[in-house]
Parts: C-alpha cells; structure tokens; sequence
C-alpha cells in the first residue's frame, strides 16, 4: 500500500502518506498546528465540528457512515481516509460500509469510483490491524478531517 493516501491540490499530488498510523500522525501534528494560531473562528469551527459527531438523535456510527457518504461525493481523500477509520471505531461492519459506499456512488456517479477504491483499501488496512491486535484507536481531540 505505498500509495494509499495522496492529498491532491488542484493541480497535482503534494504529498502521499502510506498507512493509517501515518496518516494519523500527520493529522494530529497538523490540527495542533492549525489550533496554534489560536484563531477564534477556526477554533469555533473545530468545536462545532467536533460535537456535530456526538451522539445525538443518530449514533455515532450512523453519523459515521453518513460522513463517509458525504466525503465520497464531495471527493475529499483526507475526509475519506478519516471517515472510513472511523467508521471501523464506529463498528461498522463491511456489509454496511459497502453499503455506504453504494449509497454515494448513486449519489455521486462513476467518479466517485477511484474513492471508493481508497475506501475499500483503507478498510482493508484498517481490517489487517484489527488481526494483529492493533486496533487503530487513532484520533483523541478534534474530529475535524
């Protein structure tokens, strides 16, 4: 998987990070980088973002599937690869996240078709851990992808 997460700009690929772990490290360095600046705007936004995905009339793990749905269609590869992480904290199970996925290929055609290609890879990976004991218990803080 030497390849599984590229964040793209419009123009072209500006770095690619490999596995979860990395890709968690990356967005926590980055998120406490960002909360640094101690912008209020910013930091409200990351708090309204953060208790959207508390428990609520939906769970977490419908929110969860409805965030990946969501990321799929607006073509988000970081957003993508932080949903389906969670969707596996969330429990998900494959029948339902291939269902998910379903869902926003009708919503957002064929060209979501290469996301969920990342999605499924990433659930794979996700799996793999799981196997080896090494749940990906990844994101304390910020929800924000």
């Amino acid at each position: 998987m030497d390849r599984l997460f590229c964040f793209e700009t419009k123009d072209s690929c500006v770095g690619i990070l490999s596995g979860v772990e990395e890709f968690r490290r990356y967005r926590e360095r980055m998120n406490k980088r960002i909360l640094s600046s101690n912008n209020l705007g910013i930091k409200m936004f990351f708090a309204l973002d953060t208790r959207a995905y508390e428990k609520g009339a939906l769970d977490t793990k419908t929110k969860g599937m409805l965030d990946l749905v969501a990321s799929m269609v607006l073509r988000c590869s970081d957003c993508i690869a932080y949903h389906a992480i969670r969707c596996v904290q969330e429990g998900v199970t494959d029948e339902e996240f291939f269902e998910a996925l379903n869902v926003a290929l009708v919503v957002g055609g064929s060209i979501t078709i290469p996301h969920i290609r990342r999605a499924v890879e990433i659930l794979d990976q996700c799996r793999d851990l799981q196997k080896k004991n090494k749940h990906p218990g990844l994101y304390a803080g910020n929800h924000l992808s």
